[in-house]
């Protein structure tokens, strides 16, 4: 049973841990965009709920954001948050915009073993958004390749 007592001891370790982090932990969880099923559906395209809501792909060779070489930052499509410098963007031949780096604090990885496959996931830091998958084949500095839906994307000129 949750108990007042319970939730105000638990407030009280987070308030430590905030304080010890210089407010960071409660920094973070006010960035967060939560919205409902709903809510993302009215306002995502069909193909925007599917790839960041319903982890989905778009097909290669589809986005218009592939071939996008002005100078800007890309931005995730359900949240408005910066993820990519224009600067981090090259052409990897795979058909979907690719990236050696992400923004610092901007997207959150985790194992994705769907399809029988071994890959990391990329998601919006903010709003949990699925964006793509990273490898490490991608060129120098970093050896990675953050393959990203363009769907889940828009692009910010400078």
């Amino acid at each position: 049973m949750f108990t007042r007592r319970k939730a105000l001891g638990l407030f009280g370790c987070a308030a430590l841990a905030a304080s010890a982090t210089g407010g960071e932990a409660f920094a973070a969880e006010e960035d967060k965009v939560v919205r409902s099923d709903a809510e993302w559906r009215r306002m995502l395209t069909p193909d925007q709920y599917a790839i960041l809501r319903r982890d989905g792909t778009e097909r290669p060779f589809t986005s218009p954001l592939l071939h996008e070489a002005r100078k800007g930052t890309f931005a995730c499509a359900g949240c408005d948050s910066d993820l990519f410098s224009s600067s981090t963007k090259y052409d990897s031949g795979t058909g979907w915009p690719s990236f050696w780096a992400p923004l610092d604090h901007a997207v959150s990885e985790k194992e994705d073993r769907s399809y029988g496959m071994a890959r990391t996931a990329v998601s919006c830091r903010r709003c949990d958004g699925h964006l793509g998958h990273v490898f490490n084949d991608g060129p120098r500095p970093t050896g990675l390749r953050y393959c990203m839906n363009g769907v889940a994307l828009k692009f910010k000129a400078a």
